[in-house]
Formats: structure tokens, sequence, C-alpha cells
């Protein structure tokens, strides 16, 4: 689904098209349209949002001067959250006006001094340094591009510091399921994350779900044949049958999960305080 309800485009080119989603959502309200599901109505976008936060908010406790790495930072949600509990975080995003964007709403919540923010192709990132967390929130699945896949997750795992930790939530259901897939998304089978992660020495220490009702991938393949009115009906209707089923089963029901989170190391790391 492209931005208010429109096909996703014919041909997908990151910088473009990242740039042109933060060109028109970023800056408005929250910015979830921007960096959710792209320009579909607040109401959704906040549910997505708070069922992402749910799912990460185990492994989002952490100590003050934690360094902390968020690729595909977006506006910066994330990055201004760790900062405000402490952390030292560095937010990566591919286009220019996602990170002007985050800058100014780390100014907003005076959390500009513990934050940074770099325009880089997580495929060929390089920060500079090492960290104790790093986290990516549905970034993976929007790299189509086999080899820059690996080479965004050789990347991640070269920035890891020893002991850190790796967080990374994606669209990864246990089984194929590729009715949701568009020229900008792939919602890759879990064992294909789980084997690319093994490949760069990556550990897994825990899995957990984050959204096992089915209502809205079973609708969001035909939304866009919809009438826009029947369409936003249906996605509220949908969206408050879902919510009580991810808040209270969300982390539990991994297996029936359309987005998982994995929670990485080192091979032979200790766990990052």
């Amino acid at each position: 689904m492209n931005a208010r309800g429109a096909p996703a485009p014919e041909q997908y080119l990151p910088s473009h098209y990242w740039e042109d989603r933060a060109r028109r959502f970023a800056a408005e309200g929250s910015g979830l349209a921007a960096v959710c599901s792209y320009g579909m109505p607040e109401f959704y976008n906040r549910m997505i949002h708070w069922s992402q936060y749910l799912a990460l908010r185990p492994w989002l406790e952490i100590q003050p001067g934690t360094r902390v790495l968020d690729v595909g930072c977006g506006v910066g949600r994330w990055s201004t959250l760790l900062a405000r509990r402490g952390a030292i975080v560095t937010g990566a995003d591919l286009s220019p006006t996602m990170i002007a964007e985050a800058r100014r709403r780390a100014e907003l919540q005076n959390v500009a001094t513990r934050t940074r923010f770099i325009v880089q192709d997580l495929a060929h990132l390089e920060a500079g340094e090492t960290f104790d967390l790093i986290l990516g929130v549905t970034v993976l699945q929007h790299i189509l591009d086999p080899e820059s896949l690996r080479s965004a997750v050789k990347r991640l795992a070269d920035h890891l510091a020893p002991g850190g930790r790796m967080v990374l939530l994606e669209a990864a259901p246990a089984s194929i399921a590729e009715r949701c897939d568009t020229t900008v998304f792939r919602a890759r089978q879990r064992s294909v994350y789980l084997d690319l992660f093994a490949k760069q020495g990556l550990e897994l220490r825990a899995l957990s779900g984050v959204d096992p009702a089915p209502f809205k991938t079973w609708l969001l393949p035909h939304l866009r044949r919809m009438p826009r009115p029947l369409g936003m009906s249906a996605l509220a209707a949908v969206t408050l049958a879902s919510t009580p089923i991810d808040v209270l089963f969300g982390r539990v029901a991994v297996q029936r999960s359309w987005h998982a989170v994995f929670v990485l190391e080192r091979n032979g790391g200790a766990h990052a305080a």
C-alpha cells in the first residue's frame, strides 16, 4: 500500500522513494505516515506504532550512556525515546528530509546533545564506531536486492560492539506469505532472516511476535481496489478487531505473528548491560 491508497510504484528507487515519503509526510503530525504505513490514516499508524513499542519494550530498557545505533531512523521516534532515557544515539537514514526532521524533533524534545543523525545507505553504512545496542524497525523488509540485503546485515554486524545486542523488527512470517508483497516491500519467511544472521556470526538470543491477528493482512491486498470510503471503514474495523489480540498475545503468539522481533548477539558474546 502506497500513499493515500495508491499502488506502489512500478520501479523502486529507494533513495527517491524514501525522500518522497519524507517530503510528503515527515513533518505531518507525528510523522508516522512517513515511517509506518505510507500515507495511511493516523489512527492506523498509531496502532502500528503501539504494537511495535509493546514488542520492543523489553529491549529498550537501557542504562544511561548506552551507545545506540538506530538504523532507518526515519523521523527519529526511537532515537529520541532512547535519548530521553540517557542513551547516546546515532540515527541513520537514507533520506535527507527524514534526517532533517529527526534533528528538528530531537531539538524540540531537548535531546539534541545526545543524538546525531547521518544520511547513509545501510548497505554501505559507516558510522565511525561500534555500538552497545543496534535497533532497526522495518528496515530490512524494504531492501529488495539480495546482495544489498546481505551487505546491510554485514554492516550491522560490523557495527556491533563486543557484548552488544542487536534488535530488529521485521515482517517475517513463519511460513511463505507473498500476498502482501509489493515493489517496495518483502515479507520474507522468518528462516531467510535467521540464515542471513547466522552467516554473519549473529546468534539468536530471543524471538518474539508483534501482530498475530490476521485481519489486516487479509484486507490489505484488496484495499487498493476498494472505493476509499469503503476501504477506510474496513480498515478501521479490522484495526479495532486486531488491537486487543495484538496487545494481549503479540509477544507470545510468535508462530502466528506477521512481524517478528529478532534479538541477536555475536556468537559467543555476553549479554549487554
